[in-house]
């Protein structure tokens, strides 16, 4: 599978990412598809400590036995919990960080994190104590490089000129074009972009699109208009995730997979062959260009 390099770093990651949230908590089910993600030539692994109160982690750490050499393995940290309460609540404190890495490199069964990434953010948050905790866990060795996971354009524009993040995950979609108008300031500052959610909560795969369901600024019958007018010579899911890949700026797209066909039919389109530059105009003519319209300044 092809590689692309995430922002300025060393780290090379599959064009197809692993979005691991959607594992589950069956671990047979999930240690099959784990090894199947990676039989397949995946390399990147995103994970989170919030996932299942981490769960999710454990699962991920246990796959990597006598591998994790060959993976780009991404977890992020700032939604604090209590394991076996309900609900979480937002730190970015340079105190939890620094604590949270330690609960997180256990869970994993490993001694460095390649990318650790905050889970949000607000433009309220001691940004600065933030920057400083991942920049001491670099020099600590403790992680690699480190990123954001946001949609918020006023946080993301403070990272970038504050910092030295070499990523930024987003949900980006031909349903979710918001972080297009972002693009060309985040690769300004070499710095990638990590897509989630590419196929929109499954309306961009083949699943019949429920009656009446609407996604984002997309009523059920315009979603059905959309569907029946995109191209019909690539399956759905493929031209999905496609389409995200024709932006440079993306690195990988973290797709997740309930199920060995998922992933195998996500490593089939992104194999395929990459959108012309005419398939991915008639695609954004289609497609609604939104912007966000909060947390601007």
């Amino acid at each position: 599978m092809k590689k692309r390099q995430l922002g300025t770093s060393d780290l090379h990651v599959s064009e197809l990412g692993f979005g691991c949230m959607s594992l589950g908590t069956d671990e047979t089910k999930a240690r099959r598809i784990m090894d199947e993600v990676l039989e397949l030539g995946i390399n990147y692994l995103d994970t989170a400590d919030l996932y299942n109160q981490g769960l999710n982690e454990q699962f991920v750490g246990k796959a990597l036995k006598g591998r994790r050499q060959d993976i780009i393995l991404a977890t992020k940290v700032g939604n604090r919990f209590e394991q076996g309460k309900e609900g979480w609540w937002w730190d970015p404190s340079k105190a939890y960080i620094k604590e949270a890495v330690k609960d997180s490199l256990r869970r994993l069964q490993t001694d460095y994190i390649d990318l650790y990434q905050l889970h949000g953010g607000t433009i309220d948050d001691p940004i600065d104590e933030t920057i400083e905790a991942f920049e001491e866990l670099k020099q600590e060795g403790v992680i690699r490089y480190y990123g954001i996971s946001s949609i918020r354009p006023n946080v993301i524009k403070e990272y970038l000129k504050r910092s030295n993040i070499v990523s930024i995950m987003m949900q980006y979609s031909i349903l979710d074009r918001r972080p297009e108008e972002w693009f060309p300031l985040i690769q300004e500052h070499g710095v990638s972009v990590v897509v989630r959610g590419p196929v929109a909560r499954g309306l961009l795969s083949r699943r019949p699109l429920p009656e009446g369901e609407g996604y984002l600024n997309y009523r059920y019958d315009e979603l059905k208009l959309l569907r029946e007018s995109l191209p019909t010579d690539r399956p759905l899911h493929e031209l999905a995730l496609q389409y995200c890949l024709a932006h440079d700026v993306v690195a990988t797209v973290a797709a997740g997979a309930s199920s060995i066909d998922q992933v195998k039919a996500n490593v089939q389109a992104v194999e395929a062959t990459p959108l012309t530059a005419e398939e991915r105009q008639h695609i954004q003519k289609l497609a609604k260009a939104a912007v966000y319209e909060q947390h601007r300044e």
